[in-house]
């Protein structure tokens, strides 16, 4: 079975085609066929001026036309597409999903914050972790930051918060906002045994390669603050040239470090895992899941 989901986030929108077939024990396997990612920065529209302009939303069309050629070419017949945090805040995101389905036949649902932490929690990292142990999944994202956490192999909570590396940047983060965040994560953890962080979002996943860590290996909250310390230091230019970074990767990684440090901090945590998977995959599971169910009621 091929399956695809469109993510369309405050920094990029992301295309994911997946083959799922049968594994061991008749338990399904996820491989990765395609990801293509086009930096749309809708955020940099949405945060300032609350919409998004004429130019952006020719981009995010030509964007699902072509999504959709591959779609075709690749013989998807399921597809989910999910739009996030940026779409969540524009006033005419209504109007460009209206022209997103006439000229592509494309539907694009806007998802809410605690849907996006859903769909991500559905990649099933907690069934690949210690029952006994915590877990603190971490998803920074432009516009969001999306938090899971699991203890004793139980879902505790899932929550988003209005911190993401566009905001950031845009000066859209009200200490209080953070404020939010450090009240939240510190309640909610506390009286659970160690915590363990899960990260996932492109800004840590190149931290994760920058590092060349063995896939597997966590990154210490130390290495995360080094790196934090060392790329504000430089220069825009200079971070893409140092370590081969896009420019739309080398603005939002500092911002995107200081929601990690900061997170783990609060929840007390040591180390952060990278397995590489992030909403895409999540709207994948989901959406397996949902034709499975379909082919048993029918």
């Amino acid at each position: 079975m091929r399956l695809a989901a469109i993510d369309i986030g405050s920094n990029a929108a992301r295309l994911l085609i997946t083959d799922v077939i049968a594994g061991p024990q008749g338990v399904p396997e996820f491989i990765k066929t395609v990801l293509v990612r086009v930096p749309l920065r809708l955020g940099f529209d949405v945060f300032d001026k609350g919409e998004i302009s004429a130019g952006k939303t020719e981009k995010i069309i030509k964007t699902i036309k072509s999504y959709k050629l591959l779609l075709d070419v690749y013989e998807v017949k399921h597809l989910k597409a999910c739009a996030t945090s940026a779409m969540r805040d524009a006033t005419n995101a209504g109007d460009i999903i209206k022209k997103v389905k006439a000229e592509t036949g494309i539907t694009i649902e806007i998802i809410s914050g605690d849907q996006e932490a859903s769909f991500i929690y559905e990649n099933h990292v907690a069934e690949n972790m210690t029952a006994d142990e915590s877990y603190l999944y971490i998803d920074v994202g432009g516009g969001s930051t999306e938090l899971t956490f699991f203890s004793d192999g139980e879902l505790v909570f899932k929550k988003s918060f209005n911190i993401g590396t566009i905001r950031i940047l845009k000066n859209q983060v009200e200490e209080s906002t953070w404020d939010e965040m450090k009240e939240f994560i510190r309640t909610k953890t506390k009286g659970h045994h160690h915590v363990t962080a899960i990260g996932s979002g492109g800004n840590i996943n190149k931290i994760f390669s920058i590092s060349k860590r063995k896939e597997g290996k966590p990154l210490s909250l130390d290495l995360l603050r080094d790196y934090y310390k060392e790329f504000s230091n430089l220069s825009l230019a200079q971070r893409i040239s140092l370590h081969k970074l896009r420019e739309d990767r080398a603005d939002v990684i500092v911002p995107a470090l200081l929601i990690y440090i900061n997170v783990m901090r609060w929840a007390d945590t040591e180390e952060i895992f990278v397995p590489k998977i992030g909403l895409a995959d999540g709207l994948i599971h989901t959406l397996y899941e949902e034709i499975k169910l379909k082919n048993i009621e029918a």
